[in-house]
C-alpha cells in the first residue's frame, strides 16, 4: 500500500497531471554531427532489434561459407607462384600432390571443428575453447591469431577480389589497388549502415561462385576424359614479369625442399575460413550444434571438390600465375574450358562474376567476425572497453573502424599483392586451428566421457599438423612478410595482458575502497568559485543557499584588478543571492586558476570529518563559434579538485536561446526555467509496435491524460522498480508512448507475470497524482506483444 501525505494530496490538488515529454528541440537540438549520421547511416536501431532471425542450414552456408569457400580462387595459383619461378611448367606435376596433402590437413580440421561444435554453441571458436580450457591467459594466443586472420582476410579477400575483376575487364589493371581501397571503405561504410542485416542476399555470391566453377569443373573434367581439353598458350616472361624457369632431375625435378615448403604453406591459405561455421554457430536454428555441424560437412566437401578440381584443370591446362596477379589462374581455366567467343564467354564472365561477388563477400565476413571477437576479448577486460559498444545501428563501430584502418593500411603497404599478403594471412589461421584442437584434446582428458580417445586422437593429430604448418609458414616466409607476425603477435600478446593487469588494477582498487570503513562526515562545506557576476553567478549562488551547508565560501581569484574591482562593486547588492555570501578575494600570483583551485580546496579538507562540494558556474553555449570564443576554465577546475579526497564538484549551467527580432538581428536571452511540454519522441516500426497499433485503435495519447480520468492507452514498458515501504512491495512499471509517459503501480506485487522491459501494453485505469507525478494504480491491462527475443 502506498502512503500518500496531507501535504501530497493538496499538491496533487492544485497541481496539473504532467504526462507529455519535455520538449527538447529548443532546449538541445541534435547536433550537427547526429543529424549528418542519421542521414549517412540512417535511422538509428533500437536495441531491441538485436534479436535477429536464425538461419536455416541453406542460408547459413552461404553467409558463413564465403570467406573458406572462396579460397579456392586462389589456392592452386598460390601453390604455382612458388614454383613456376624455379622449375617452369614442371610445376604442374608437383601441384595436385601438394593439393592432396592440403586437402588431407582439411579432413583433419574439419574433424576437429566437428567436435568443437558439439560442446560449444555460443559464437567464439578457438578462443572460447582455449579460454574455458587453458584460462583467459593463455586464450589470448588464441584471441591475437583470429584477430590478426580477421583483419588479413579483409585486406587478401578484397585484392582478389580485384584480381579477379580485372582478369575480366583486363582495362582495369591500373586501377587495381583503388578498386581495392575503394571496396573496403564501401565494406565499412555498409557495415556501420547494419549491412549484416542482408543475411540472405549475402547467401547468393557464394552459391553462384559453387554453380559456376563447379560446373567449370565438371565440363573440364568431361573435355579433359573427351581429349578435347587445350592447354593455355605459354605466355612471354615480359608479360609474366618473371622468369620461367627450367625443370631438373630427381623427385622434386630440381626444386629445392625449401621452395616446395614455400609452396605447401602457399597452399594452406585455402583453409582460411574453416573456422567461421564454429564461430557463427549461435545464429544457426536449433538444435544448433547438429545443424553447424552438418553444415560444417557440406562447407568442406565444396571446399575440397573445388581445391581439387582446380588443381586437376592448372595440370591439365598448364595455365601460369602472373605475378601481378591478373589474369588468374582460375580465369585461364574458365577461359580454356568454355572459350572466349560466344556462349563461352558469356559463362566466363559469369563465372568471374560470380569470383568477383564471393571473394569481395568474404572480406565482408571478417566484419563481422572481428567486431564480436573484439567484443569477448574486451569484455574479459583484455582490450579496451570502448569495443563492447555498439552503435548507430547496432553495430560494434568502433570494432568495424579499427578492422577498416588496419585492413587498409595492409592493403597500401603491400600494394593490393595477394602473394605478399598471404605471408602474413595463414599464421594467424593456423594458430587458431592449433589452439582449437589442443583445447579439445584438454577437454576429452579432463572429462573423459563418451568415445574421449577418439576426440583426444583427432584434435591432437588436428593440433599437430596445423601447428606444423605454422612454424613452416615462419620459416620458410619469415623474410617474404612473416616477420611481421612474428614481431606484432607477441607484442600484441603483452600489450593485451597489460590491458588486463590495468583493469584488474583498478577494479581491486575501487572494490577496496568499496568495503572500507565508511566516511566520518560531520561538516558539509561549500565552496562557489566566481569570476563574473551574470546570471550563471546568480544561479549558482541561488543554488548554494538552498544546500544545508556549514558554510558558503564565494571565492574569486585575483589575476585581472579591474575584473576584481568590478566584481567587488555589484557584489552584495540588495535582493540577490549574494547578499547572504560574503566574497572572497585570493590572490592568484602564477595565473594557474586549475591549480589556486586544487589548494585552496586541500585546505578546506583539511579536517577529516569536512567533505567539500565545489560550485562553478558555466555560461552554456548554443553556437560553436562561442565555444571557440570561450575557454573552459570551469571543466578545468573541476577536473582538478576532484582529484581531492572529501569533494565533489558541480557545474551549475546558465544557457542563453538565440531569438531573431524583428529587425532581423539575432539577440541571445536567458532560458525560462520552465521546461516546455509537448515534445514527440521517435517511435521504433518494429512488429510488436505494429501489432500494438492494430490493436489500440482507440487509446488515448498518454501524453493528454488528465487527472481523475478513466482512460485507456497504449505503449511499450520501459522502465520496472520494486519499492519496497512498510513491509510490502510494490512494482511500478513506466509506461510510454511517442506523446508522454505514465507510471503503473502494482500494489503489493513485485512480480507480475509477463511484464517485462519491452512488454507491450493496452492498459485501462484512472489517472491520479502521487507526489505530483501521474500514475495509474492497479491498472487493468493486457498484454499485446512481449519483447523479442532469439527464442
Amino acid at each position: 500500500m502506498v502512503n500518500v501525505s496531507e501535504a501530497d494530496k493538496q499538491l496533487a490538488k492544485n497541481s496539473p497531471v504532467l504526462t507529455s515529454h519535455a520538449n527538447l528541440a529548443a532546449v538541445y537540438p541534435e547536433s550537427l554531427g547526429y543529424r549528418i549520421k542519421r542521414i549517412v547511416l540512417g535511422r538509428p536501431y533500437v536495441t531491441e532489434q538485436l534479436s535477429g532471425e536464425r538461419l536455416g542450414r541453406t542460408v547459413a552456408l552461404g553467409v558463413l561459407a564465403p570467406d573458406c569457400i572462396s579460397s579456392s580462387a586462389y589456392g592452386t595459383e598460390e601453390i604455382l607462384i612458388q614454383m613456376t619461378p624455379f622449375i617452369g611448367i614442371a610445376a604442374f606435376a608437383l601441384v595436385v600432390p601438394i593439393m592432396f596433402v592440403i586437402i588431407g590437413v582439411l579432413l583433419f580440421v574439419t574433424l576437429s571443428y566437428w567436435d568443437v561444435i558439439k560442446y560449444y554453441t555460443q559464437a567464439g571458436g578457438a578462443y572460447v575453447v582455449a579460454r574455458e580450457n587453458f584460462g583467459p591467459q593463455i586464450a589470448q594466443i588464441a584471441a591475437v591469431a583470429l584477430l590478426i586472420d580477421y583483419t588479413v582476410t579483409v585486406a587478401v579477400q578484397c585484392s582478389a577480389g580485384t584480381n579477379a575483376l580485372t582478369s575480366a575487364i583486363p582495362s582495369l589493371t591500373r586501377y587495381s589497388l583503388y578498386i581495392t581501397v575503394g571496396i573496403v571503405l564501401v565494406l565499412i561504410f555498409g557495415n556501420l549502415r547494419g549491412l549484416r542485416e542482408a543475411g540472405s542476399y549475402f547467401a547468393l555470391p557464394t552459391y553462384l561462385y559453387v554453380l559456376g566453377l563447379g560446373s567449370t569443373i565438371i565440363f573440364g573434367y568431361y573435355k579433359y576424359f573427351a581429349g578435347t581439353l587445350h592447354q593455355v598458350a605459354l605466355p612471354t616472361a615480359s608479360a609474366l614479369h618473371y622468369n620461367l624457369g627450367t625443370p631438373g632431375s630427381g623427385p622434386l625435378m630440381g626444386l629445392a625442399f625449401i621452395s616446395l615448403l614455400r609452396a605447401y604453406a602457399n597452399g594452406g591459405s585455402s583453409l582460411t575460413g574453416l573456422e567461421a561455421i564454429s564461430n557463427g554457430v549461435a545464429s544457426f536454428k536449433r538444435p544448433e550444434s547438429l545443424h553447424a555441424r552438418q553444415t560444417l560437412i557440406v562447407m568442406s566437401s565444396v571446399l575440397g571438390f573445388l581445391l581439387i578440381g582446380t588443381a586437376l584443370l592448372a595440370h591439365w591446362t598448364h595455365a601460369l600465375p602472373y605475378s601481378s596477379g591478373s589474369p588468374t589462374v582460375v580465369s585461364q581455366e574458365v577461359g580454356v574450358v568454355f572459350g572466349y567467343h560466344g556462349a563461352g564467354h558469356i559463362f566466363f564472365e559469369f563465372v568471374q562474376f560470380a569470383t568477383v561477388l564471393i571473394l569481395y563477400t568474404g572480406g565482408n565476413t571478417s566484419f563481422n567476425g572481428f567486431p564480436f571477437l573484439a567484443n569477448y576479448v574486451a569484455t574479459d577486460k583484455y582490450l579496451p572497453r570502448q569495443l563492447t559498444k555498439r552503435g548507430h545501428r547496432l553495430a560494434f563501430s568502433n570494432g568495424i573502424l579499427l578492422l577498416g584502418v588496419v585492413a587498409l593500411t595492409l592493403i597500401l603497404i603491400f600494394k593490393g599483392n595477394v602473394n605478399s599478403l598471404i605471408a602474413l594471412y595463414a599464421i594467424g589461421v593456423f594458430t587458431g586451428f592449433t589452439m582449437a584442437g589442443l583445447g579439445m584434446v584438454a577437454r576429452h582428458r579432463r572429462d573423459r566421457v563418451g568415445h574421449w580417445r577418439r576426440g583426444v586422437f583427432i584434435n591432437g593429430l588436428s593440433a599437430f599438423v596445423t601447428g606444423i604448418v605454422v612454424l613452416i609458414f615462419i620459416t620458410v616466409k619469415f623474410k617474404e612478410g612473416a616477420w611481421i607476425i612474428v614481431v606484432v603477435g607477441p607484442i600484441m600478446y603483452l600489450a593485451l595482458i597489460r590491458f588486463h593487469k590495468q583493469y584488474e588494477r583498478e577494479a581491486h582498487a575501487f572494490e577496496s575502497s568499496a568495503t572500507s570503513e565508511p566516511m566520518n562526515i560531520r561538516t558539509n562545506r561549500v565552496v562557489v568559485f566566481v569570476d563574473h557576476y551574470d546570471l550563471a553567478t546568480e544561479r549558482a549562488l541561488q543554488y548554494c543557499n538552498t544546500l544545508n551547508a556549514y558554510s558558503v565560501r564565494a571565492v574569486h581569484f585575483d589575476i585581472d584588478p579591474m575584473v576584481t574591482r568590478s566584481l567587488e562593486g555589484r557584489w552584495g547588492r540588495p535582493n540577490t543571492a549574494s547578499e547572504s555570501v560574503s566574497l572572497e578575494v585570493v590572490e592568484c600570483e602564477d595565473r594557474r586558476l586549475d591549480r589556486a583551485a586544487l589548494e585552496l580546496v586541500a585546505d578546506v579538507v583539511r579536517d577529516p570529518d569536512v567533505f567539500c562540494m565545489v560550485i562553478l558556474p558555466r555560461r552554456g553555449f548554443v553556437s560553436r563559434l562561442q565555444r571557440l570564443l570561450h575557454d573552459r576554465t570551469a571543466d578545468a577546475m573541476a577536473g582538478a579538485v576532484m582529484q581531492i579526497p572529501r569533494t565533489a564538484a558541480t557545474i551549475i549551467p546558465y544557457r542563453a536561446s538565440r531569438r531573431r527580432l524583428a529587425e532581423g538581428d539575432l539577440t541571445e536571452v536567458p532560458i525560462s526555467d520552465e521546461v516546455v511540454r509537448g515534445g514527440l519522441r521517435e517511435e521504433s516500426h518494429l512488429e510488436a509496435d505494429v501489432k500494438l497499433a492494430e490493436r489500440s485503435g482507440g487509446a488515448a495519447p498518454i501524453g493528454g491524460l488528465r487527472e481523475r480520468n478513466f482512460v485507456e492507452i497504449a505503449g511499450r514498458v520501459r522502465a520496472m522498480t520494486i519499492t519496497r515501504e512498510n513491509g510490502t512491495s510494490d512494482l511500478r512499471c513506466m509506461i510510454v508512448d511517442n506523446t508522454g509517459s505514465v507510471a503503473l503501480i502494482f500494489q503489493g506485487r513485485a512480480v507480475v507475470p509477463g511484464i517485462e522491459r519491452g512488454t507491450r501494453l493496452l492498459v485501462r485505469g484512472t489517472v491520479t497524482s502521487l507526489r505530483r507525478e501521474a500514475v495509474i494504480l492497479n491498472p487493468q491491462y493486457e498484454i499485446v506483444a512481449a519483447p523479442a527475443s532469439d527464442d
